[in-house]
This record gives structure tokens, C-alpha cells and sequence, in this order.
């Protein structure tokens, strides 16, 4: 095993080594193509983001060979954004990766670094590493770093995790929960469309945090529940023979309730 680990590296370099000479050849400016040759980092990162979205999806549906295409796939978006740095003279693909390496050896000194420290004592040096790293970038707030372009729903949770490591952070689940009840009660108490939208937010706020104070991850939370409200739909549309459309409400509810009642069943 030991001695297939030199070719096992060769092949992945010399990969690697290619895809950078067709990212190279698609922005040449000669003879490269006018599509690659037109984008810039704005451009590109609504793909970078679908790309993520799209190993994500590949995970969840256990599919590897789709998994190692969508890998490709975001390892592209790396390459092609490190190219647009690099004509720009701003930095390299192989800065990008020397500074991911440097920054896993730093967070791991109980591996890279000979460090004896306790197993429950990794969580609060792995954070503290983070701080610093923002720190060092010139973050004032415990809030910075935590990325505009994330999902609304993650980016709640991250803000609030920050908030929390400070101190900001109820204490327990039945004051969020109490929460969420009042901001639902001036959700419904909204007299404008403004209004509204500001009391909105402030109740999908509240719900992140409730879920959050339950040590379960938001998205996690809504993923599984779209996935459930999908397939019990599904479900009522079978029961239905293609005449649910025409059903009126009580009815539809009437199969949703068979539906729910099959799964516990089953």
C-alpha cells in the first residue's frame, strides 16, 4: 500500500496539473473562448454556489458517481476563479492552496504540531484559531467574517452562534420559544406591506433560534421537512388519481391525514 502512494500522487498532480492548462487555454486571450474569456469573479460565483449546492444534492441522494462528477465539477469553479486572480496578478492556484494548508496545520496542532491538549479542549482552540485568524484581517465585531451570500436561513444561525460565543444568548429553550410566539403575534398585527416584511423576518429569526437552542442545525431541520411535505404530497396526488386539483380543502386535508397515518403505520 505504502509503495502505490508516489504514482497515487503523480496521477493526481499531473490531473490537476492539466485541468490548470485548460483553464489557461479557455481564457487565453487568442485562442480561448469567448464564453471563459468574458467572466469574472461576479459572474462566476452564482455557478460556484450552484456547484456546492449540487455536490450537497449528490450526498444527500448516496450517489457517488454523481458525487465524484459534482466534485469536478466545484474543484473547476476553484481553478477558474484562482485563473482570473492570476491575470490579474493578484494570486495564483497554487497560493490558494498553500494557504488552505497553512491554515488546516495551524487549527491542527495536536497533529502537525506535536500538541498534547485534551480531546474537549480542540472545540475551544479550533474557535479561538478562527477568532484570531479574524482578528488578524482587522474584524472589530464578533459578527464579522460570517458571509452575506450564505443562505438567509444558515447565515441566521452563524450570526447567532457568534452572538452566543459572547454571551448574547438565551438561556434556555422556553424563553426563545416565548419568542417566537410574540413575534408571530406582531407578524399578525402588521398594519403595512413594509411592516410585514420586517415582523416576518423577525419570526423566521425567532424560529432559527428556537431550533437552534435544540442543538439542531436549521437547514438540517428544513431540508428534512421539505423532503417530508414533498413526499406526503406526492402521496395525497397518488391517492387523488390525478383529480387532486379538484378537491376541495377538506378533502385534501382528508388525504393528508391517510397519508400521515400510512407513514406511521408502515
Amino acid at each position: 500500500m505504502e509503495q502505490g502512494a508516489p504514482a497515487v500522487q503523480s496521477d493526481a498532480s499531473a490531473n490537476l496539473a492539466r485541468l490548470l492548462r485548460i483553464m489557461a487555454t479557455l481564457r487565453d486571450p487568442q485562442r480561448g473562448c469567448d464564453w471563459d474569456k468574458a467572466q469574472t469573479f461576479a459572474t462566476i460565483a452564482p455557478y460556484t454556489i450552484e456547484e456546492a449546492y449540487e455536490v450537497a444534492d449528490a450526498i444527500e441522494r448516496d450517489d457517488l458517481a454523481a458525487l465524484r462528477e459534482e466534485l469536478g465539477d466545484l474543484l473547476l469553479q476553484v481553478v477558474f476563479h484562482s485563473r482570473i486572480a492570476e491575470e490579474a496578478g493578484a494570486f495564483a492556484f497554487d497560493d490558494v492552496a498553500a494557504a488552505i494548508s497553512d491554515k488546516m496545520e495551524a487549527r491542527h496542532p495536536h497533529i502537525f504540531g506535536g500538541s498534547t491538549e485534551r480531546d474537549h479542549a480542540r472545540e475551544e482552540r479550533w474557535e479561538a484559531a478562527k477568532a484570531a485568524e479574524r482578528a488578524a484581517k482587522g474584524a472589530t465585531s464578533a459578527l464579522d467574517g460570517v458571509a452575506l451570500a450564505l443562505p438567509a436561513l444558515m447565515r441566521a444561525e452563524k450570526l447567532q452562534k457568534r452572538a452566543a460565543r459572547v454571551g448574547f444568548d438565551w438561556p434556555d429553550t422556553e424563553t426563545p420559544a416565548a419568542k417566537l410566539a410574540e413575534e408571530a403575534a406582531e407578524l399578525a398585527a402588521a398594519g403595512t406591506d413594509e411592516e410585514r416584511l420586517a415582523e416576518a423576518g423577525d419570526l423566521l429569526f425567532a424560529a432559527v433560534n428556537v431550533v437552534r437552542k435544540y442543538g439542531i442545525a436549521p437547514e438540517d431541520a428544513l431540508r428534512f421537512g421539505n423532503a417530508k411535505f414533498e413526499r406526503r404530497f406526492r402521496a395525497m396526488e397518488t391517492l387523488a388519481e390525478g383529480s387532486f386539483d379538484t378537491l376541495s380543502l377538506d378533502d385534501q386535508e382528508a388525504l393528508w391525514q391517510r397519508v400521515k397515518a400510512a407513514e406511521r403505520e408502515g
